[in-house]
């Protein structure tokens, strides 16, 4: 019988183990588990103490190229001994390697382990730690241009309707209120004073799911998958957005937005104007992030997205913050 076509397949943790273990010469006891399934696939790679995550990119997400400027920041950030997950080589000194999995050639990098685990609520002392991470990492990456994705505000704003038209009726009141924000926002974002607003290589995707923290408060950062060329503030608004999220008392939220500040500003200034554009570009992101779940429904979000998602998504958590922190102090009825 002819075998069927796939668009996306689960690879043996066992034999993914043994791939592994053959590349990279560890021993016969090397266990191999997998950790999640998602844009892309993990697996928790053990070799008696030593721990590694391997990660195999989904089927045409990333180039060679892509990968490879990823590895070169994380090897820079490594470097300046900022403590990120970091790509390593096999013993052929390979850092990417193709599996051939039913979809077609896959490609799979394998990382340093983060020690410790995920915490939901931070602490202020930890969300202050975590600002002059993100500061430190933003100190060597100031000016930096990686051979990835430029996040302009077209990227952001306008690109993921192309993947939420889908799903999203062109004549709900979310959808329309989606355009009205989006034109509001390309306006603001337009009348940006640049000089002010720092350039660089962007994770994007800092948040507690991307960071592993030890019981004695070391904090480690990891998936640079989304890394690009951006305004650094793009990673300060992420992570506030995520703030907004998982803390709902407004005075601890309050508390611990100051402390994350205090602690970037103790290694690197915010200038006011990127305070400034911090909300917005939080929507924004937002908007990105719905292009993601939207585009990537055939191997990973069909478990949760449709147009009832959609609708809720869009009225309890971006209007609201958009009401909240972006456009509170004008006029009712905005954005036009």
């Amino acid at each position: 019988m002819q075998k069927f076509p796939v668009i996306s397949s689960t690879l043996s943790a066992k034999h993914v183990g043994y791939f592994v273990q053959n590349l990279y010469a560890l021993s016969t006891g090397t266990t191999c588990k997998l950790l999640k399934t998602g844009i892309n696939h993990s697996y928790l790679i053990t070799d008696g103490s030593a721990k590694f995550v391997f990660r195999v990119y989904s089927l045409n997400w990333r180039t060679k190229t892509e990968i490879l400027e990823e590895i070169k920041l994380l090897n820079l950030l490594r470097q300046n001994n900022i403590p990120v997950s970091y790509a390593i080589a096999d013993s052929n000194n390979n850092y990417i390697q193709e599996l051939n999995a039913p979809e077609g050639n896959r490609l799979g990098v394998l990382f340093s382990f983060a020690e410790g685990g995920k915490q939901l609520n931070l602490s202020a002392g930890l969300h202050y730690k975590v600002g002059e991470t993100m500061a430190r990492i933003h100190q060597s990456t100031l000016n930096l241009e990686l051979q990835r994705v430029i996040y302009t505000p077209k990227v952001l704003l306008v690109d993921p309707f192309e993947h939420i038209n889908k799903f999203l009726p062109a004549d709900s009141d979310e959808m329309a209120w989606m355009l009205s924000a989006q034109k509001y926002l390309l306006n603001a974002l337009d009348n940006v004073n640049r000089n002010e607003i720092r350039q660089g290589a962007v994770h994007m995707d800092i948040w507690f799911d991307n960071m592993n923290i030890t019981e004695d408060g070391n904090i480690t950062i990891f998936d640079f998958d989304f890394c690009g060329n951006g305004w650094l503030c793009n990673d300060i608004a992420y992570y506030i957005l995520q703030l907004h999220s998982t803390e709902k008392d407004e005075a601890e939220r309050e508390l611990k937005k100051e402390s994350f500040f205090a602690g970037y500003e103790s290694i690197t200034q915010i200038s006011n104007e990127e305070k400034r554009v911090v909300p917005m570009l939080g929507v924004a992101l937002y908007f990105f992030y719905l292009g993601i779940q939207s585009q990537r429904f055939d191997n990973w979000s069909n478990v949760f997205l449709n147009e009832v998602y959609l609708k809720r998504f869009i009225n309890l958590l971006v209007k609201k913050y958009f009401e909240d922190n972006v456009t509170a102090d004008l006029p009712a009825g905005l954005p036009q």
